[in-house]
């Protein structure tokens, strides 16, 4: 069997405050949007700009350090894979979302105040996140 490579590495700001719920057996998971915009010159010398928005998913302390620290507008970046998951509507139509499951986050930009600077390890998961 051969091996695959499913690795996100993702700069860009946080689109909404996170928010964070528990699974029915207690386990904290925790949803942003972040939005990361290109730009380039097109052949005609237009200043052109897109952004890409990606649904993250962080579990367990890396969910909690999320909801805790992440806010709309900071600047992050976001380690992890990608996950699509499927479900049907009320409609009976089967719907689709692709998210970055979070592995690592790095509070980028402003930084908080040196007393709020930890390095967290999630024991379960190996999720990591540094200020």
């Amino acid at each position: 069997m051969s091996r695959g490579l499913n690795k996100v590495m993702v700069i860009g700001d946080v689109g909404r405050d996170p928010e964070m719920r528990y699974t029915p057996s207690g386990k904290p998971v925790t949803s942003f949007g972040v939005a990361s915009t290109r730009s380039w010159t097109n052949s005609e010398g237009e200043r052109r700009q897109d952004t890409e928005w990606f649904n993250v998913v962080a579990w367990g302390g890396l969910a909690e350090t999320c909801k805790q620290h992440l806010h709309r507008g900071h600047q992050v970046y976001v380690e992890g894979r990608l996950q699509t998951r499927s479900w049907g509507d009320g409609k009976g139509n089967k719907r689709f979302r692709t998210e970055l499951v979070a592995s690592e986050m790095v509070l980028l930009g402003d930084r908080p105040a040196p007393s709020e600077m930890a390095q967290a390890v999630d024991e379960d998961a190996g999720d990591a996140v540094a200020f």
